[in-house]
């Protein structure tokens, strides 16, 4: 929060729950870890009160009360304690075993990626599929089929550029019918129209298998459709295959779309692709061609049950 604060008129819109600054801790070595946590308490006070130090010089607004900080934490070490073991080798115990099959999940998308995100409106983490090697211990080679998740349209939270974003009513349409507000923060999510350029970007880096199309049926009732294509830099008209690394870049690029009729059927519930209505299916289909990865899943609805599977 304070961190947020300093940068004024530059805030980049985080959550202010104390994400980065952790993370911060991390790389200057000073961060407290799980083993700390758990281990020799003493031990463990005098680091927690060496980073209060720390901190403090840097925040002297900073109000925490160290003791009653301090009886909150052993009450959730005495209650965490018994669920902590070495993940690394026991997910490469569990990886061994044949008979095991192992999900990981990951949070945020591609595009807040630290290293490849667009910086430094960004997380402090790795989004990609390398983060399930250096957040869990698992060995690259041990991957197997990665799965990207993307819905039928583009979101935001916080401030960084937005190239297909929708300003309009059509925006509010989408925010309203896809109930985009943030999961942490409760702000609403920006929107914008299917932005394929990052979506090949994002596969450059994690390889995907196949993608998962999500809330299709959020688009039904538009007159027309836009999947962008491509960028353009408005200052030297050269058209973008990936991405600038430089945000300010992105910020002032125009996007070349590919403009399809909607649809006034609903897909909502749909659970076969012929159930589609033929500009709902013509939809996927150009999306699958400019992102340059099979579509295999198609959400159609907030319920388990409403989705397409495709033999693709």
């Amino acid at each position: 929060m304070f961190q947020e604060e300093l940068r004024g008129k530059g805030s980049i819109g985080t959550t202010k729950r104390g994400i980065g600054p952790t993370y911060s801790s991390k790389v200057t070595r000073n961060g407290l870890r799980m083993c700390d946590f758990v281990g020799n308490w003493d031990a463990f006070v005098t680091k927690y009160n060496e980073l209060i130090t720390y901190v403090r010089r840097r925040y002297p607004k900073l109000d925490i009360n160290v003791q009653e900080s301090l009886l909150e934490l052993a009450a959730y070490r005495q209650r965490i304690s018994p669920m902590v073991c070495d993940t690394v080798s026991l997910m490469n115990k569990l990886i061994s075993d044949p008979n095991c099959e192992i999900l990981v999940e990951g949070a945020q998308s591609n595009m807040l990626d630290v290293d490849f995100g667009t910086y430094p409106n960004v997380t402090s983490s790795n989004c990609t599929v390398g983060g399930a090697c250096t957040g869990l211990g698992v060995p690259p080679a041990r991957i197997g089929p990665v799965y990207g998740v993307l819905k039928a349209y583009t979101t935001r939270v916080g401030s960084g550029p937005f190239p297909t974003e929708l300003k309009d009513g059509i925006g509010s349409r989408l925010q309203e019918l896809g109930k985009e507000w943030g999961v942490t923060t409760k702000r609403r999510r920006r929107v914008g129209w299917l932005d394929t350029v990052i979506v090949r970007y994002a596969h450059m880096i994690n390889n995907f298998s196949a993608l998962a199309l999500t809330k299709l049926d959020v688009l039904d009732g538009l007159e027309e459709v836009f999947i962008g294509r491509a960028y353009v830099d408005t200052e030297t008209g050269q058209e973008l295959a990936v991405p600038p690394a430089d945000s300010s870049i992105l910020e002032r690029v125009n996007v070349v779309y590919d403009i399809l009729p909607g649809w006034s059927e609903t897909t909502r519930g749909c659970t076969s692709f012929d159930q589609l209505p033929e500009a709902a299916r013509q939809y996927v289909l150009a999306a699958e061609r400019l992102c340059g990865v099979p579509i295999r899943w198609i959400g159609t609805g907030a319920s388990r049950d409403a989705i397409i599977v495709r033999d693709v």
